[in-house]
């Protein structure tokens, strides 16, 4: 069975619009886990434009199952991640002009940081995994970094969704997926995935783990945080039963 991790950056992103205390991410939690949620995703990025601080302090305090940090490779992140010790880092690449993460992390050109930090962050106990873009030269790099597991960048083929470019792209996701298992790296995937096209994901060989936030989330204002989980639970189930 693939593992589901709910991303909720987004209850939290609905409160900073008002900047005041609710809808507090932490409350997505409990409701996330009742849904079938096998892992909380949270993303505190270093403009703290969404998750704070006490978000991760709190979510970590209730969460029942483990909690995937999200966090970009620098000294500060690395410090909360070795302090926090959530389950699992997945270390990304940030951009402060940009909606949301674009792109993987580029650990070709910044192996020597990604090792250092990835280092240190397992030194204190916690998994690493490094958001990369399906590209054999970059699994290769994460596996130089010591990183027990990558998270393929989805967004190009979900974006390609219902074009011809789109078998092209999960082609590459797919052979990143055999290279990387083939080097002992646990293989997660997410960004940009939804109901209607994550099941060609979820059927790549080796995808043990998918991340998905922006449209459960929104999908959740109509049916429930809890509903919409669980409607994803079942769609991945119907994925890998060939429906």
């Amino acid at each position: 069975m693939i593992r589901l991790g709910v991303n909720i950056d987004h209850v939290a992103t609905v409160r900073q619009a008002r900047r005041i205390s609710e809808p507090d991410p932490a409350w997505a939690v409990a409701l996330a886990e009742l849904g079938g949620a096998d892992q909380i995703t949270i993303h505190l990025r270093e403009d703290r434009r969404h998750i704070q601080d006490y978000d991760l302090d709190n979510v970590l305090a209730v969460a029942k199952v483990p909690v995937n940090l999200e966090m970009a490779v620098t000294d500060e992140m690395v410090q909360i991640a070795c302090s926090k010790k959530p389950f699992i880092v997945c270390m990304v690449p940030e951009k402060r002009q940009e909606v949301t993460t674009e792109g993987g992390l580029d650990v070709v050109s910044r192996l020597k940081a990604v090792k250092t930090a990835t280092r240190k962050i397992k030194k204190a106990g916690v998994r690493v995994s490094l958001f990369i873009d399906p590209d054999t030269d970059q699994v290769k790099a994460a596996k130089e970094a010591g990183s027990d597991a990558i998270e393929l960048h989805t967004g190009a083929y979900a974006h390609a969704w219902n074009t011809p470019a789109a078998a092209k792209e999960l082609k590459r996701l797919h052979e990143a997926a055999v290279y990387a298992y083939g080097l002992g790296l646990s293989v997660h995937a997410g960004h940009g995935l939804n109901l209607l096209n994550l099941a060609p994901i979820a059927r790549l060989p080796h995808i043990e783990e998918l991340n998905i936030g922006h449209a459960l989330i929104g999908r959740a204002i109509f049916v429930g945080l809890k509903e919409s989980v669980a409607q994803y639970k079942a769609r991945i189930q119907e994925a890998l039963a060939g429906s």
